[in-house]
């Protein structure tokens, strides 16, 4: 830090007249052949399998009870014999990763400055920049050691090093002390380890930064770093995100600087990652950052200045430069002793909302002064709306949870449900829990094929939490799902449909809506159907029946919420195909019957 009595936003204020472009966009270069490609074997599979077959190997990457891969350039036929084998759960092309950076304050932001002062440094904490490397000998930088991977820096003291800068900038950010030159990091004191997986063009491989992130994690670093990320997804990248969570390890990762929606880029929308949002000095959302539901924190990433090649200082803006800030927050949560999971759930429940949405924030502004100095939130009651079950003609069974308690030793929990769109005009009986958990409450009395809602509530002397609403619709007086009851009768197939029109088709409006068109239009196709249960109509909706009730018992099964929306997505069409088809049969039934009169 200088010794002149000047804050840091006002160098920073200063500095930031003239931005420096160092760009990646259009200078990057591939890291060697197209043909190099990642062979991911089962855990139990000896790295022979492939490294027999291989013409030359990169990396041999062991993720425990994940599996492991092979990075390397295989001939073609080898590559054909690779994917029939059964020990091999995947063959991909290696990608191109790209230090994420356009042309960039933020420690007093987030309140690091506030944590020095308090006597936080984060010592005892460790954070690994896998990136372009870092300059080893920087005036402002301490570096602990490091490794590389696909590259290294020739004219660095370290192989280590940095030729290209983003990786020194983004280091500064996460942790450079106070020793009165140059900048100072959201941390002070915790290890600096440069893993070098990019080279001075600021490119690599996916390959070698799954390398880097496994040497990291056996290593024992608390944080992973990682202001890099492409397009294109790859198993053994997941993987080694997912190994270095299952060591310890906190990865974080920058969102992307592709602007507008629903493009995080990869590794940060992975689940085990923390994907990092850009925001500027007005805390709006940087117009160049990813946004996304992938996003989980926002930090500061617009005009940062930091440190950068040659003892010299630079200002840079990109997620790129968001995410370090993250990663010098966690490295002082965990170096206090959190574990990995510890420290990314502090960071959410601290984390401050500055009204942005969800796909721009996430949980909200990093705050590493709240996240490493605040008491831990005060717990607060809360209570789920889960689906109903047991539907049918005049009844249904409303489920809840209660999820927490708050302060209270117990709490009185009931349901408000009426019809759609009439605003709750019932309630039940209350019921009294002394622990969370789940209740139910059955109603009876109600109308055949008709459309309620729902809500779960929940109340003690001091305060009341309402969960989400839900809804489900009733069976008509011949039970509901015409045509499926038509060809399929009672049974498992028509509880695997009704499942899915309560638990899937009734949650959204126009869910609701095609079940109301539904219930409209299907009744004369499933008389038609019935009559004639021979027909190559009923025949064949039968069978799209059948397999709707498949697909219905595949969404019940998972639980994954993007392969449920998948499958809800392929059964909402399929059904409708088998609308279709019986529409059909059932207009040319009846118009043979018309002429045969």
């Amino acid at each position: 830090m200088s010794d002149n009595n000047i804050t840091r936003r006002r160098v920073l204020r200063t500095t930031a007249a003239g931005v420096a472009a160092t760009g990646i966009t259009g200078t990057a270069v591939a890291r060697g052949p197209p043909e190099r490609k990642i062979v991911g074997l089962t855990a139990d599979t000896p790295f022979g399998l492939a490294r027999r077959a291989a013409d030359e190997i990169d990396h041999e990457l062991d993720f425990d009870d994940i599996g492991k891969a092979v990075v390397g350039r295989f001939p073609d036929e080898a590559i054909e014999g690779l994917e029939r084998n059964p020990n091999v759960r995947y063959v991909e092309d290696d990608q191109e990763a790209f230090a994420l950076q356009t042309v960039p304050w933020g420690v007093d932001r987030v309140g690091g400055d506030v944590l020095h002062q308090g006597g936080e440094t984060g010592a005892g904490g460790s954070i690994a920049i896998i990136d372009t490397g870092v300059q080893v000998d920087h005036e402002s930088l301490d570096v602990d050691g490091g490794a590389a991977f696909g590259t290294s820096c020739s004219t660095c003291p370290e192989p280590y090093g940095d030729d290209n800068g983003h990786g020194t900038h983004c280091a500064g950010t996460a942790v450079a002390p106070d020793n009165g030159v140059g900048v100072v990091g959201v941390s002070l004191d915790s290890e600096l380890y440069a893993v070098k997986v990019l080279d001075s063009f600021g490119g690599g491989n996916f390959g070698d930064v799954a390398a880097g992130i496994e040497w990291t994690a056996d290593q024992g670093i608390d944080v992973a770093s990682l202001s890099l990320g492409g397009s294109s997804h790859v198993q053994a990248l997941e993987d080694a995100c997912e190994y270095a969570v299952s060591q310890g390890t906190l990865v974080v990762a920058a969102a992307g600087n592709d602007g507008c929606c629903d493009n995080v880029g990869y590794p940060a929308a992975y689940d085990s990652v923390i994907a990092v949002s850009s925001t500027d000095d007005n805390d709006n959302i940087s117009s160049f950052s990813s946004r996304g539901p992938e996003v989980e924190i926002a930090a500061p990433g617009s005009n940062i200045y930091s440190t950068y090649l040659n003892d010299s200082y630079d200002t840079l803006s990109g997620t790129s430069m968001a995410c370090p800030h993250v990663a010098g927050a966690a490295a002082h949560l965990m170096g206090n002793g959190m574990s990995n999971t510890e420290a990314r759930q502090q960071l959410q429940n601290t984390a401050e909302d500055i009204g942005l949405s969800g796909n721009e924030q996430g949980y909200g502004l990093l705050d590493a002064e709240a996240a490493v100095l605040g008491d831990p939130p005060e717990p607060e009651l809360s209570v789920s709306t889960n689906s109903a079950t047991g539907v049918g003609e005049t009844s249904a069974t409303l489920n809840g949870s209660l999820d927490d308690l708050g302060d209270a030793t117990s709490a009185e929990v009931s349901f408000e449900w009426g019809e759609v769109g009439s605003g709750f005009p019932n309630a039940t009986a209350p019921e009294t829990l002394t622990a969370t958990g789940s209740f139910s409450e059955t109603l009876s009395g109600l109308t055949e094929g008709v459309d309620y809602e729902f809500r779960a509530v929940a109340e003690t002397t001091d305060d009341a939490d309402t969960g989400l609403t839900q809804s489900f619709t009733t069976d008509s007086d011949d039970g509901g799902c015409f045509i499926t009851t038509a060809t399929a009768g009672e049974g498992h197939t028509l509880n695997s449909l009704r499942r899915f029109r309560d638990e899937s088709m009734a949650a959204t409006p126009m869910g609701r809506g095609l079940v109301g068109l539904y219930y409209r239009i299907s009744p004369p196709i499933a008389d038609t159907l019935a009559e004639h249960p021979e027909s190559l109509t009923a025949r064949t909706t039968r069978k799209i029946v059948d397999l709707c009730a498949s697909l219905s018992d595949s969404q019940a099964e998972t639980d994954s919420a993007v392969e449920s929306a998948s499958i809800g997505v392929a059964l909402t069409a399929l059904y409708a195909v088998g609308i279709l088809v019986g529409a059909g049969g059932h207009a040319g039934i009846r118009a043979r019957e018309l002429v045969t009169r």
